[in-house]
């Protein structure tokens, strides 16, 4: 007879063999997969670039224009594609909710990890296609950098685990979630410098942690970027584990009923 397994080896290899099926699905479930997650970041770049050579601006607050915008739009898209992606994991995983070692938040986990591993290699080989270009893209402090992406990585985890209960519960509210991210990317400051917004107006403005993490990026990268004096990190670290607690709460209050709805 063989000693049973440990519950954290069982956790494991859930999780390993979950990772690979998402991953397998992710990268290669359609044509040309690749192409299609570099491309988004890069058409986003080229008609906002558009804009701004209209308007004549070369730089915005003492950094190129085109390193700022790719800058928050990476930075963005860490947050925006975990947290959409993480949203929908429960739904698109429910035919292996039959097996009682797989649980939704299981699911939801891996998908985080999953997303934050492809946007970080996006990132790395569109900052390397810049580079080549001639884009002055090294950061002047790279542990800024990866601080701050970490934090957005965080916060769509924390936004994805809170969304993927909600949207099983109550289904339109995925919808709704869909319709306010075109809002948010616009309150954020990733196409607008927050710096030109006057007060009390961007005091509103910074109560979303999102607009905190972009501006440390681009700090991370340019040290003399002009950067909202009110830019606080650890306020977006602090949303990020809230809305991670609340999100891992909720799966635990409803782990039943999204095994079984």
């Amino acid at each position: 007879m063989s000693a049973p397994r440990a519950p954290l080896s069982i956790t494991l290899s859930v999780w390993k063999a979950l990772f690979l099926r998402e991953a397998l699905a992710r990268l290669f479930g359609h044509r040309a997969a690749w192409f299609w997650l570099l491309l988004e970041p890069a058409f986003h770049v080229a008609y906002l670039m558009v804009i701004f050579a209209i308007i004549s601006v070369r730089s915005i607050g003492g950094i190129d224009t085109a390193v700022w915008l790719m800058i928050g739009l990476l930075a963005f898209f860490m947050f925006r594609h975990t947290g959409t992606q993480v949203m929908n994991a429960v739904s698109a995983n429910k035919a292996l909710f039959a097996y009682r070692q797989v649980k939704p938040v299981d699911t939801v986990l891996v998908r985080s990890a999953l997303e934050g591993l492809v946007m970080t290699w996006v990132t790395m080989l569109f900052l390397l296609g810049a580079g080549l270009y001639g884009l002055e893209v090294v950061p002047a402090d790279p542990l800024a950098v990866i601080e701050a992406f970490f934090a957005m990585w965080l916060m769509g985890m924390g936004f994805g685990l809170v969304t993927s209960v909600a949207s099983e519960l109550v289904p339109e509210l995925g919808r709704v979630v869909n319709l306010i991210m075109m809002p948010l990317y616009m309150v954020s400051g990733v196409i607008v410098p927050l710096a030109i917004v006057p007060q009390p107006y961007r005091d509103w403005l910074l109560l979303n942690p999102l607009a905190h993490g972009l501006e440390a990026a681009r700090l991370g990268f340019a040290p003399h970027y002009h950067a909202v004096p009110e830019l606080s990190l650890a306020y977006l670290y602090a949303c990020a584990l809230v809305t991670i607690f609340l999100g891992l709460a909720l799966h635990r209050r409803f782990a039943i009923r999204l095994s079984t709805q």
